[in-house]
């Protein structure tokens, strides 16, 4: 069992990105979960930088920043509290994010959102030989 831990919170280390508010890091990670409810909220995946980019108002444009960064930094959070029923943590909570960052700390973590979302959604190909493909 000890050994499954450490394979699934190696699998989860693959697909994150690392931020810090309030001094304290956070795993960014697009998870099924969060998938879902990013589709939920912009019509799917493909949606949401159109509609991040779209935002006239700046309130709104900060208020889905801060809605995305809350969701993501949860997953990881989820995740541990699955994994250590007897050591859960708290949620991080919009306000949360709020009070601990500044809009310029919301700005440098665009690139940190794009990694995680960018490794949760990448896809391993491995290709076989071709069906009519010589060998010889």
């Amino acid at each position: 069992m000890a050994d499954e831990n450490v394979k699934l919170t190696e699998a989860a280390e693959d697909r994150s990105a690392t931020i810090e508010i309030g001094g304290t890091e956070f795993k960014l990670v697009l998870t099924t979960k969060a998938t879902k409810e990013i589709a939920g909220r912009y019509g799917g995946l493909e949606n949401l930088g159109e509609k991040l980019m779209k935002t006239e108002n700046f309130e709104m444009a900060l208020d889905e920043i801060v809605w995305l960064i809350t969701l993501l930094a949860n997953q990881s959070i989820l995740i541990h509290n699955i994994r250590n029923k007897d050591q859960k943590k708290e949620l991080l909570t919009e306000e949360e994010v709020e009070l601990l960052t500044t809009p310029f700390d919301l700005a440098t973590y665009k690139n940190a959102i794009m990694a995680s979302m960018m490794k949760g959604t990448k896809r391993n190909v491995e290709s076989e030989p071709s069906k009519n493909e010589v060998v010889g």
